[in-house]
């Protein structure tokens, strides 16, 4: 529970730590949005070769982009199943009884794994692993900004998603100190039926939650002392201001795009 990377920051002074959070907010959209658009071999080694490059500028260690990968290879591994075995194609790899293994279908599910990566990888090293979460919470209520004159709390709508991006690291440590005591006075989580199993997370469910409630009322008391109400009126002691790096971020997000773009017109090699 502890290699879930959701939340975490990571120190540094990389050029990705460096750059403005609300471009990195823009950044992760924008690499979001060129994952999908790979649709061939070419386009997905780019991506994985940017993906790659992301990690070394930013300077992350490889082994922590590794164990986040972990909560998810459940997932991984039940997509590559369904993809080999119940995708048909041309061509034949193995064949024995009602087993059919087929080209396309193992091309499938190594682009959709290396789709998924490079989105973890993506989303985290722009957002969470090089932003802390004031500059997120700035960076979200100045790009949506606009939506303030329809009379939408932009404000308080970016101060909650900070606040429980913040709090998931903090809540699996709970969540872990909590089992362990429970093991310690004999609890078993990992033997039995499945009714058995959810029937033993019962008294974890019921202490996580009274301590998610504490903490809230903790929080909120330490907001009231500190005279925090709302964003109206408030001022800050860090100004974000965008830099030529910046754009020059933005210029190769462009590129980035554009490359893919092309390399799915080329269509060289199998397409999805």
């Amino acid at each position: 529970m502890k290699n879930i990377s959701l939340g975490q920051y990571y120190p540094g002074n990389s050029a990705v730590h460096r750059a403005d959070p609300r471009m990195k907010l823009i950044f992760s959209f924008l690499y979001i949005i060129c994952s999908f658009l790979c649709s061939n071999i070419l386009s997905f080694v780019l991506l994985l070769f940017s993906a790659v490059l992301l990690i070394f500028v930013s300077r992350i260690p490889m082994g922590l982009i590794m164990r986040s990968i972990k909560p998810i290879l459940f997932i991984l591994a039940f997509t590559v199943v369904i993809n080999i075995f119940w995708t048909s194609g041309e061509t034949v790899l193995f064949e024995w009884r009602f087993i059919h293994i087929y080209l396309e279908g193992v091309m499938n599910a190594i682009f959709i794994v290396l789709r998924i990566f490079v989105l973890i990888v993506g989303a985290s090293l722009f957002l969470t692993y090089t932003t802390t979460p004031i500059a997120l919470t700035d960076a979200i209520e100045q790009l949506f900004a606009p939506l303030k004159k329809i009379k939408i709390p932009v404000h308080e709508f970016a101060m909650m998603m900070t606040i429980a991006l913040r709090f998931i690291p903090t809540l699996i440590d709970e969540t872990d100190k909590i089992m362990s005591a429970q093991k310690a006075r004999g609890a078993d989580f990992t033997s039995g039926s499945l009714i058995k199993r959810a029937k033993a997370l019962i008294p974890i469910l019921i202490p996580l939650f009274v301590s998610s409630f504490r903490r809230a009322d903790e929080l909120a008391t330490a907001m009231e002392c500190r005279c925090y109400h709302g964003g109206e009126g408030r001022t800050r002691m860090s100004i974000l201001h965008y830099r030529a790096s910046d754009f020059v971020w933005l210029f190769i997000m462009i590129a980035f795009g554009a490359s893919i773009i092309a390399l799915n017109i080329l269509s060289i090699g199998y397409s999805m």
